[in-house]
């Protein structure tokens, strides 16, 4: 199977976060067929990560498998390989397996694979993997950077925000509560929360990414909830972070509850390849048992979790080769 067609094998196993275990059977199967040793480590149900190794591991190469929904299948046309994970990260799996068939044919050895789920929602997989840690000493994770390595990602604070109210007839709104009226005001005070800055991560962002609640039009709703997600940066030690000022501002208003905290994380440079700072996370923080890490991949973040999202053809026969110099590189090292 080459390159495009295991990128347009693994698009159309569908594997929506929490339903990975297909395409985590398909590349055990596809893995032990290249001659590795192939181990499953459980994390939830019927999800497991997939991790595949030669020799004692000094370089792990590593992405996810789960996509967020829906599930869109493959297409392609001259330059592009289109459908839901062809960008984030099913081709990034595609160049890494290459890459480490390139490795095999070679005679490398001393190197895995870490194929992970979870990581679209809270990284499930990768806490799951950082206690079966196999003593490598680098990480080289995949997401999509444009084949650019990384040398730091911001972080994420997800809370959850729940006000509640008391039920009434709309037309007399004074015998109610409005739960919707409540989390209106609380959500526009936490707009106006002053971002913290870092000189080389830039400004932390903010994002409203769901709102529910009510019974009816007609009724004054006793509940409604959001969820907000904050992009972070490195902050200044001694100043209430971030999340305490979010929790003190919210405070006895509503019930708050942090669904996700992943720190910033600064990685390191490699000469010989350009370098750039990236607003979005990844599973690196969750996995530090695993060795110093590094972050590169194809396909732009743009693409990522969009009706067209795409890859580039070009783009994962590159990354099959940057995969391929940085392990031979590492293991140098």
């Amino acid at each position: 199977m080459d390159l495009y067609e295991l990128t347009k094998r693994l698009v159309n196993i569908p594997s929506v976060t929490g339903d990975e275990a297909g395409c985590a059977r398909f590349l055990q199967k596809h893995l032990e067929g290249l001659g590795f040793v192939v181990e499953t480590q459980p994390v939830s149900g019927d999800r497991c990560n997939v991790f595949a190794r030669h020799g004692n591991p000094k370089v792990v190469l590593s992405t996810h498998m789960d996509t967020v929904p829906p599930f869109i299948a493959a297409r392609e046309d001259a330059d592009f390989i289109y459908g839901r994970g062809a960008c984030d990260a099913k081709g990034i799996v595609a160049a890494q397996v290459m890459a480490a068939s390139w490795l095999l044919g070679e005679g490398v050895t001393d190197f895995a694979l870490l194929i992970l789920v979870g990581e679209e929602t809270t990284s499930e997989g990768a806490r799951a993997a950082n206690l079966h840690a196999q003593g490598s000493e680098y990480m080289i994770n995949g997401e999509p950077t444009d084949n650019t390595l990384v040398i730091g990602t911001r972080g994420m604070l997800w809370f959850k925000i729940e006000a509640r109210g008391r039920m009434s007839h709309s037309a007399y709104p004074e015998l109610g509560e409005s739960a919707i009226a409540k989390l209106l005001d609380i959500l526009a005070d936490v707009r106006r929360l002053p971002l913290p800055h870092d000189p080389v991560f830039g400004t932390a962002s903010l994002n409203i990414g769901l709102i529910s609640g009510g019974r009816a039009p007609n009724v004054v709703p006793d509940r409604a909830e959001a969820d907000v997600m904050f992009r972070t940066v490195p902050e200044p030690a001694g100043s209430a972070t971030l999340r305490e000022r979010v929790q003190q501002l919210v405070e006895g208003r509503c019930q708050l509850t942090l669904v996700r905290e992943t720190p910033a994380l600064r990685m390191q440079a490699i000469e010989g390849f350009e370098t750039r700072v990236v607003p979005f996370c990844t599973d690196l923080p969750s996995l530090g048992n695993w060795g110093r890490p590094l972050l590169i991949g194809p396909g732009s973040i743009h693409d990522a979790h969009t009706e067209g999202e795409k890859v580039a053809k070009g783009e994962l026969t590159k990354a099959v080769d940057i995969y391929a110099r940085l392990v031979r590189k590492l293991l140098g090292s």
